[in-house]
């Protein structure tokens, strides 16, 4: 154990993670770098809070926490990109098909 192990914060077991800067800031940095990026906000689970997931033109996505739906919806906004209800639309074939094709290539 090292000499501060003791102080840095553990997850406790039950209690969910809630969204972060970094969770922002990875989802800002990857909307700029890819173009055609759409939202897709995931409700609130047991497992899980409130989620959006950006997909890219070609398919490729990521997942991150958001505060909610609001909050996802005005990240959208923000960005000047739609923004889709998951539970109702379902997600885009081209991120089922890039998922596939990673799963070919040994990436996923």
């Amino acid at each position: 154990m090292g000499l501060f192990d003791r102080f840095r914060r553990k997850p406790r077991p039950g209690v969910l993670r809630t969204a972060s800067n970094q969770d922002t800031s990875h989802l800002e940095q990857w909307v700029k770098s890819r173009h055609g990026v759409e939202a897709y906000v995931e409700p609130k689970t047991t497992v899980t809070e409130t989620t959006v997931v950006l997909v890219a033109h070609d398919g490729e996505w990521t997942r991150r926490r958001v505060a909610s739906p609001d909050a996802a919806r005005s990240f959208a906004r923000k960005l000047g990109m739609p923004i889709y209800d998951a539970g109702i639309v379902g997600y885009p074939k081209r991120m089922r098909d890039y998922t596939a094709r990673q799963k070919k290539l040994g990436n996923g």
